[in-house]
């Protein structure tokens, strides 16, 4: 009877038709108790690790931030040097050029030189003496001449050209210093 009584516990019920499909039960996977709690460890630690991480992230772009803010500040500084610097060089420029370049006061060759021509030139009749017969005189070229005519007391002497020949010029003196 126990089986009998087995049999009809085991159809009461619904029974499963022939042409109803019965899906497979799932597999089942035991696990361990103590390697959940490991693995529950573990997601724990690299959830720290991450919040750890991000955390020094924001303060690398906060650092990065500011490293930018005072590379700007910085190279502000070096454009503002260069132009003192580039001003400072331009002032030195024209001070050296001032002491390189001073200025030229007559030797004191040229000096004698411009006296024995005025001296020449208020001897000769009339204060009047050619620029050629100046030149013989002092047995100096065209060249020095003319340096030496730029020189002169433009107050005291004048240069004329001849009257019935273009190429003659001669020095003169003011009538007014005579």
């Amino acid at each position: 009877m126990d089986t009998r009584l087995a049999e009809s516990i085991n159809t009461f019920g619904h029974s499963p038709k022939a042409d109803f499909p019965v899906s497979p039960a799932e597999p089942s996977i035991t696990v361990p108790t103590n390697l959940l709690q490991d693995l529950l460890g573990a997601l724990q630690d690299l959830k720290e690790e991450v919040s750890q991480l991000q955390a020094e992230r924001d303060q690398d772009r906060q650092e990065l931030a500011a490293l930018r803010t005072k590379i700007a500040s910085l190279e502000s500084l070096q454009e503002q040097d260069i132009t003192r610097v580039c001003m400072d060089i331009a002032v030195d420029r024209r001070r050296l050029a001032a002491l390189e370049c001073p200025k030229k006061e007559p030797s004191t060759t040229e000096t004698e030189r411009i006296e024995r021509i005025e001296k020449l030139c208020q001897d000769s009749p009339g204060h009047v003496i050619s620029l050629s017969e100046l030149r013989g005189r002092m047995e100096i070229d065209k060249a020095v001449l003319s340096r030496l005519l730029k020189k002169i007391d433009r107050d005291k002497f004048y240069l004329r050209n001849s009257s019935t020949d273009k190429r003659i010029r001669y020095l003169c003196r003011r009538s007014e210093v005579r």
